[in-house]
């Protein structure tokens, strides 16, 4: 009777420690850090309407400009970080494969041989010597063994573990898709800001080169007045050196051209060559394209990061419920059919050769667990990181999109008011140069006067750079490029 009831002590022991055993730790509660997105982006000349946004325009459509519609289609063939990231896309897509296989039967066919020589003094040895195989035919000494066979193993996915698995995967995937956008979009306004600055270097060296023409006319003026006793050695060599300045600035410009005629050509993925492009003359007259910013939110649905941040959010949640199955008992299923016989001519003597199994395995974790508990609480806590990394590129993408609407604006009055000093400047320099003809100013005015006027002649075609570059970068901000 108490050997009856330890018994059955033992067993409501063994009931209560597996239940303990297979209790699951709760995920950890996300905070609620996200904060809405702001109705607008702050700007005050930029109409925010939610059925005008420029990020929905082809990027053909976007940029008129024939010379770097063609560059932008030889990069999305061959550059090199692109086909990179295609690749990549191709490795998910092969983890979607190895997930899915996961809740299908494996199913494989085993042959295989032996031979066994047993002690004839034990139960075994004993027992064959005993055993006839048929009327008269002892069991054969040493025993072979030759078995042809199917099995099949499966993992009845009862707490949804492999499908949460396959669901990670699938959500990873289109992360990937997105990212290949997001590198799109990037790869679209990095050959456009190399093009525009490369056409802004051919007319500021076009610029210092008529500089250098009205220089050196000057220099001839003052060697001139030198002979005549009215300007001294000093003009003589001040005017030599700014030229020889010019000079100099000229052959760093040139450099500054082969540089980004090379980076462009690596954008597209080719050895260095000259760079098909629009004739600088137009240059100070290009407009930026004009643009339609929508509203905040649609930067959710826009953004390829935004929407690649969002796609791993999901996939960490699922990896948490992944390894929130471990602590449950997992259900194990396998079974074998096929023949087996101690001769080859035996195997398909039938029914004596024929073997079968069938066989479920239940376990469950019950003692030192630490690895899944660990395995447990890193997947919080990358669940925690893809949280926080998506909170982090919505608002990066806003203050992106913000700022350069920002600078539009600015840029627009500031290149106007460079306008008006260019000009300024360039009717001072025939009143200088006038004045200095009739010795009415020394040589160091007109120097000056020329040294200003390129100066703000460089720095108005560097504004103008600048505005078309913001045009590129607020299209790619707002996410247009990729479609």
């Amino acid at each position: 009777m108490y050997k009856f009831k330890s018994y059955q002590y033992g067993i409501a022991l063994g009931i209560c420690l597996t239940v303990a055993g297979c209790k699951a730790p709760a995920p950890e509660a996300a905070p609620t850090t996200s904060t809405p997105v702001p109705e607008s982006f702050g700007t005050t000349t930029q109409t925010q309407d939610a059925n005008n946004n420029t990020s929905a325009l082809v990027w053909k459509d976007y940029f008129k400009d024939q010379n770097l519609v063609d560059l932008i289609d030889v990069a999305l063939k061959n550059n090199q970080e692109l086909n990179i990231t295609l690749q990549e896309i191709e490795i998910a897509k092969n983890d979607i494969r190895v997930k899915k296989g996961l809740l299908l039967p494996t199913v494989g066919v085993r042959a295989g041989a032996g031979v066994e020589k047993v002690g004839r003094y034990t139960s075994q040895g004993a027992g064959d010597a005993t055993t006839e195989i048929k009327p008269g035919v002892e069991t054969p000494d040493p025993l072979g063994d030759f078995t042809i066979s199917a099995y099949a193993n499966w993992e009845v996915d009862i707490w949804k573990k492999l499908r949460n698995s396959k669901k990670a995967a699938l959500n990873r995937y289109l992360a990937t898709v997105e990212g290949k956008n997001f590198v799109i979009t990037n790869l679209i306004a990095e050959v456009a800001d190399s093009y525009y600055e490369l056409l802004a270097l051919d007319t500021q060296l076009d610029i210092v080169k008529q500089t250098i023409k009205l220089q050196t006319n000057a220099l001839e003026i003052v060697k001139i007045q030198k002979q005549a006793a009215r300007a001294t050695e000093l003009g003589v060599k001040k005017f030599e050196a700014e030229v020889l300045t010019s000079q100099s600035l000229e052959f760093g410009i040139l450099q500054q051209i082969k540089e980004t005629e090379n980076k462009i050509n690596f954008l597209l993925g080719r050895y260095p060559q000259e760079i098909k492009r629009t004739n600088s003359n137009n240059f100070l007259s290009l407009l930026p394209a004009a643009v339609s910013s929508g509203i905040p939110s649609q930067l959710l649905a826009n953004r390829p990061d935004v929407k690649q941040a969002e796609l791993e959010l999901v996939a960490s949640k699922l990896d948490v419920k992944v390894a929130r199955a471990e602590f449950y008992p997992s259900l194990d299923i396998s079974a074998a059919f096929g023949v087996q016989a101690f001769k080859p001519a035996y195997l398909f003597t039938f029914p004596e050769s024929i073997l079968y199994s069938l066989a479920g395995d239940l376990a469950a974790p019950l003692i030192n667990r630490n690895a899944i508990k660990a395995e447990f609480a890193s997947a919080n806590a990358r669940q925690l990181q893809a949280l926080y990394n998506y909170d982090r590129t919505v608002l990066n993408a806003y203050l992106e999109v913000s700022n350069q609407l920002s600078k539009i604006e600015n840029l627009q009055k500031g290149y106007d008011l460079k306008s008006k000093q260019v000009d300024a400047l360039n009717t001072s320099i025939d009143v200088s140069n006038d004045l200095f003809k009739s010795a009415r100013v020394d040589y160091f005015e007109v120097l000056m006067t020329q040294r200003d006027a390129l100066e703000a002649k460089l720095e108005l075609v560097d504004t103008k750079k600048e505005q078309l570059n913001a045009a590129v970068h607020v299209y790619r901000d707002l996410g247009g490029g990729w479609k």
